[in-house]
């Protein structure tokens, strides 16, 4: 049973977070370099559910609400005008027109959170180092050196297959370095012809039995004729 998710930061949003927790699974999911958990310098509270300003001011939720131009799902803070008034820092926080302190966090904050702190984890680490050693330099190989930079077929039941023929076909490279290094015994070589031996037959099924006896057909029919012929010879 799994029970770990590792993926690069393009897999990173809320969204999956969530969801992965729903299923049980711990994700180690680096997030974007975009995402904030709140302004600089401000507090949040979740029991409360608001921000503590660097003025010790608080911020309170207000509404929760789809982002038109990401479409996520965010939270919006709103402090009322007087909260600001007369605060030193006023100008710097709000700026010049603005008359109140607002802001818009994601709806997925705490799961977030939590995905950044395993992230960061003496686990998180190890994760990303097996990530980068295992699994990237594996489609990096199909992508840029095996023609495997688009899926050109219908379903994910065909895609799989070409999935699995692509995987075939690196771990048979793999293979024929890998025996370069061992001896010259003749050992590597007959593993190594077990093994293609194997793929064939499990790649190409019956069409290689139907070959072969199309082969044996035009074979016979060969030596039929070379028969008829000897005869009207002699």
């Amino acid at each position: 049973m799994f029970e770990n998710c590792v993926a690069d930061t393009g897999y990173s949003s809320g969204e999956n977070y969530a969801y992965l927790e729903q299923q049980g699974l711990k994700s180690f999911i680096p997030p974007h370099g975009t995402y904030k958990g709140g302004p600089d310098g401000f507090i949040y509270n979740e029991g409360e559910d608001h921000y503590l300003c660097p003025q010790g001011k608080v911020i309170p939720f207000t509404k929760e609400f789809l982002d038109s131009r990401t479409k996520t799902r965010k939270k919006e803070y709103r402090a009322r005008k007087h909260v600001c008034v007369g605060c030193p820092v006023r100008e710097k926080c709000l700026g010049k027109s603005a008359q109140e302190k607002k802001f818009s966090v994601t709806y997925y904050r705490a799961e977030y959170e939590r995905n950044i702190a395993r992230v960061n984890s003496p686990q998180g680490r190890y994760m990303k180092g097996k990530r980068q050693s295992t699994v990237e330099p594996v489609f990096g190989t199909l992508t840029q050196f095996m023609g495997l930079r688009k899926i050109n077929t219908i379903g994910i039941e065909q895609a799989n297959k070409v999935m699995h023929l692509s995987a075939i076909a690196y771990n048979l490279k793999k293979y024929l370095k890998f025996t370069l290094k061992r001896s010259k015994s003749g050992a590597g070589m007959l593993a190594l012809a077990v093994l293609l031996k194997s793929a064939v037959q499990f790649l190409l099924g019956a069409s290689v039995k139907h070959r072969k006896s199309a082969f044996h057909f035009r074979t016979d029919k060969k030596k039929a004729s070379y028969r008829s012929l000897h005869s009207s010879v002699l």
